[in-house]
């Protein structure tokens, strides 16, 4: 049986798929149809359920309740792992915000998300793929921007600086880990293959950790020009054991997301609005 799959091609996607994409473990008769592709791609791909299993970004999961289920594995979740605002002026301070133009990493995204939660005052945004942000900042061409993935080592290497850790305000309010995306199945799949889907990504990830920290061919031919070492921290920052399994950690860090989700949108018309129930995959006995 073969599946539709995607995921995006930096370090900590290709880490945890490497393994089950490429049958380094027994994938137990299925095939996958891999699309790598940017995260707000993959959103938009969801939203239109155009595959049968897909790494989104949370922040687009509470348009998604009815129609995909969350696996437990796969995902990105943990501390200190968040987007950060940048800027180029380094005089810029977070009272300032609500005044600039800010460039976002997708519509969809959780650092879109994020950012909204912090700043719900600023309205001047514009939507980027993520690694074209530090050069439209750098060019003058937005006055800020929000970062994600590998983005976060590079800033100040380029002469750019912080004006906030969107994360850490996160952690710091709700008191939980960051929710930044996860793997969903669309609810064409049945359960017991996403069940077993669920448990293959499990295996995959294991797979990757006991391999590591050597960086498979898999993982460094899709991460352009990136040096080892910035392949290593993009993959200790986002991939850990909640990777493995969300756990009741996992699940009510998401739930949080998407209730603030429904705060931020209560202004939508009703139909617009998800319902607050989180289709989470039971686990297999």
């Amino acid at each position: 049986m073969k599946f539709s799959l995607g995921f995006s091609p930096c370090p900590n996607d290709t880490f945890i798929f490497d393994a089950l994409v490429n049958k380094k473990i027994d994938t137990e008769g299925l095939d996958f149809e891999v699309h790598l592709e940017d995260v707000q791609t993959l959103n938009n791909f969801a939203l239109e359920d155009k595959l049968d299993f897909s790494k989104i970004s949370y922040g687009v999961l509470p348009l998604l309740l009815e129609t995909h289920t969350l696996l437990n594995s796969g995902g990105a979740m943990g501390i200190g792992v968040g987007p950060l605002l940048i800027c180029k002026d380094p005089h810029i301070t977070p009272d300032q915000v609500n005044n600039l133009r800010i460039a976002i990493p997708g519509k969809n995204t959780t650092a879109y998300l994020l950012f909204s939660y912090v700043y719900p005052e600023a309205t001047n945004i514009s939507f980027y793929v993520f690694n074209e942000i530090e050069a439209a900042v750098l060019s003058g061409e937005v006055d800020a921007g929000v970062i994600i993935h590998e983005n976060r080592f590079t800033y100040a290497q380029k002469g750019l600086y912080k004006i906030t850790d969107l994360g850490a305000d996160w952690e710091t309010k709700t008191k939980s880990p960051i929710a930044l995306g996860g793997i969903v199945a669309s609810n064409r799949i049945p359960k017991p293959i996403m069940q077993q889907v669920d448990q293959l990504i499990a295996k995959s990830v294991a797979y990757a950790f006991n391999n590591y920290p050597t960086i498979s061919d898999y993982v460094s031919c899709h991460a352009q020009e990136m040096s080892e070492a910035v392949m290593r921290q993009h993959i200790d920052l986002y991939v850990n054991d909640f990777s493995i399994d969300m756990g009741e950690t996992g699940k009510n860090a998401i739930e949080s997301l998407v209730h603030i989700y429904q705060q931020i949108n209560a202004t939508l018309p009703s139909h617009s609005t998800p319902a607050s129930v989180v289709p989470f995959l039971p686990k297999t006995a």
